[in-house]
This record gives structure tokens, C-alpha cells and sequence, in this order.
């Protein structure tokens, strides 16, 4: 009588049992990021649009290819969706559209498919895109002062000039106000608060994220920039530092990425104080006025260091003498 075969198919980690399938949840991510898009196109332009759907449709069709070739689509799990929207997000709404392009087919041909596709990329897809573009054309992605749109004689004026990061760093004083609303110069997706503020809530309140590493994020670069900013805890201040630049939508949209962050509780209150550190230091002692895309690939670095040292202790195993209980 033969012995019996069973068969074992091992996913990729991590190993979380749930009723919310990896579709469903990147639906609520692209839901909850419409109110910063509407007000990204609103804002910047039909441009701001443009950019919006060459970094989709790039990352797609990058993935889908990939997958056709492999024998093996996966587009329909829209995650190529939501990085190529989130590295739209984060880009100026004057960057060339091939430029956009090419940083979309990076992010999901080289950071996340070379690796084994979703759940084995070791970093932010997006923000890997968004580096790779900041290292290869940095005049382009700090000019804020094109005009959003032209069509014939019809010009959409858009926020334009020097960022309020920028500004807050040479010293000038920033209109608090219009950056919580949107009214400012940026990148497509980070000038108004608010509408990231109400996409995360959306997040939170369906159980796709927590405040673990948002909150913890947050109040350490608020305590870092308070203690080493040179202004004290000034509410204006800090309020600027808050609504200015990437931090609201780092925190809780790409920090907050399953794959990238630590998987175990004490991890990811760890990993959100590194974050608020490192971009407390990018900010205030950087050549530059922003910091969260360089400082939250630096902590998907060490994801896996952190959960080494964040690991619980198994259950039935005595540390001493490495015997059962």
C-alpha cells in the first residue's frame, strides 16, 4: 500500500490569516487616496492627471507583461495600481511624462518582480521609484515652477514656486493654513493634509492600518524637531514641519506597507521612532528641506534586523538552557 503524497504550497510571508483578500485591500488604498488626487488635479491641472495615468498605466502594463511572459499575471491583484499611483503622488506635476514613466517601470520591474513580486520586494516599491528619480534627474524633480497645463490658449494656473519646506528652511515664513487645505506648491499628493488626513481615517476605520507606526512616526519627529530645530516646541513651527513636505502621506500610506514593515507589534513602534529620527535628521541637518522617502527606505533596510530583536520569545522555550518547558 503506498504511502500517501501530500502536496504543500508555501506563500510568501508573512503568514496572517484573514477574511481581507490583497485585492480588496489595494481597492481601499486606491479609494483612500482619491480625496489627495481629486485635489492633486484640482490643484496642478489636468497635468497632474496626465502624471497620474502614465505611472498607472506604465506600472500595469510593466507587471503585466512581466507576467505574461512568466506565465503568470498578477495585475489583477491591482498593487501595480497603487504604486504607480503612489509614485505619482510623489512626484512634481513639471516632470517629463517619460521620466514618470521610467521610475513607475523601475519600481515594479526591478524592486518588486525581480525579487519575486509582491510580498518578497525588500523595499517601498514607490519610493524606490521616487529615489531613483531624485538621484538621476534632481533638477527636474525640484523644479516646482512649471506651469501645470496649456492647451492652445486655455493655461489652468497651478501652485507654483518654492516649496514651504523650502521656504521654512531658508527662514521665511510659511502660511500654515494653505498647506492643512492644499493651497501650496508640492508634489501632487502631499499639499493638502486634509485630504490625506480622510484617506487614512478610511484606512484605519476599515482595519487595512493601525496608528502603531503612523503615531509612533509622528510623535517622534515632532519631539525631534522640538528638541533639535532651534525653535523649541513653537506650535507654528512644528505645525509647519507637520503639514509641509511627505510626512502625512509617508506615514500612512507607504510606512504602513504589509510588505515593508516589521510584522511584529514591538517592531513596528520601533520602526516608526527610526523614521522620526532619521527625517528629523534629513530635514533639519540635510542639504535638502524633505527627508521621509530616504528615511523610510533606510528603515526598510532594516526590517528584518528589527524583527530579529523584536521576535517574541517561543512559547514552551526556556532561554537558558534552550530546553522544553
Amino acid at each position: 500500500m503506498s504511502e500517501e503524497k501530500r502536496v504543500w504550497n508555501v506563500s510568501s510571508n508573512p503568514h496572517i490569516r484573514s477574511g481581507m483578500r490583497t485585492r480588496s485591500i489595494m481597492l481601499l488604498v486606491i479609494l483612500s487616496l482619491m480625496p489627495a488626487c481629486g485635489v492633486g488635479i484640482y490643484n496642478f491641472g489636468p497635468r497632474a492627471l496626465a502624471v497620474i495615468g502614465v505611472t498607472v498605466a506604465a506600472a500595469v502594463l510593466t507587471e503585466g507583461i512581466y507576467g505574461w511572459c512568466r506565465h503568470k499575471v498578477t495585475v489583477g491583484d491591482c498593487s501595480a495600481v497603487v504604486t504607480g499611483l503612489l509614485l505619482a503622488l510623489n512626484l512634481p506635476v513639471g516632470l517629463p511624462l517619460w521620466m514618470a514613466a521610467l521610475g513607475a517601470v523601475f519600481a515594479i520591474l526591478v524592486v518588486k518582480l525581480l525579487f519575486g513580486g509582491l510580498g518578497q520586494n525588500f523595499m517601498n516599491p514607490a519610493l524606490a521609484g521616487r529615489c531613483l528619480l531624485l538621484i538621476s534627474f534632481p533638477k527636474q524633480m525640484a523644479d516646482f515652477t512649471t506651469k501645470a497645463f496649456q492647451l492652445g490658449s486655455v493655461t489652468w494656473d497651478a501652485y507654483t514656486g518654492a516649496t514651504p519646506l523650502a521656504a521654512l528652511k531658508a527662514g521665511e515664513t510659511v502660511n500654515v493654513l494653505d498647506m492643512i487645505v492644499g493651497r501650496t506648491a508640492g508634489t501632487i499628493g502631499e499639499t493638502s493634509v486634509i485630504a490625506l488626513v480622510v484617506g487614512a481615517c478610511l484606512l484605519i476605520l476599515c482595519g487595512v492600518i493601525d496608528l502603531r507606526i503612523p503615531g509612533s512616526y509622528i510623535l517622534t519627529f515632532v519631539l525631534f524637531v522640538g528638541l533639535f530645530g532651534g525653535k523649541g516646541f513653537d506650535p507654528y513651527y512644528l505645525s509647519a514641519q507637520l503639514a509641509g513636505g511627505g510626512l502625512m502621506l509617508g506615514a500612512f500610506f507607504m510606512a504602513t506597507d504589509y510588505v515593508t514593515r516589521p510584522i511584529t507589534v514591538k517592531g513596528q513602534y520601533l520602526f516608526g521612532i527610526f523614521l522620526g529620527i532619521m527625517t528629523g535628521i534629513f530635514r533639519l541637518f540635510g542639504p535638502g528641506a524633505e527627508g521621509v522617502s530616504y528615511a523610510i527606505i533606510l528603515g526598510n533596510l532594516l526590517v528584518p534586523l528589527i524583527e530579529k530583536v523584536t521576535a517574541p520569545t517561543p512559547f514552551g522555550y526556556e532561554k537558558g538552557g534552550g530546553k522544553d518547558a
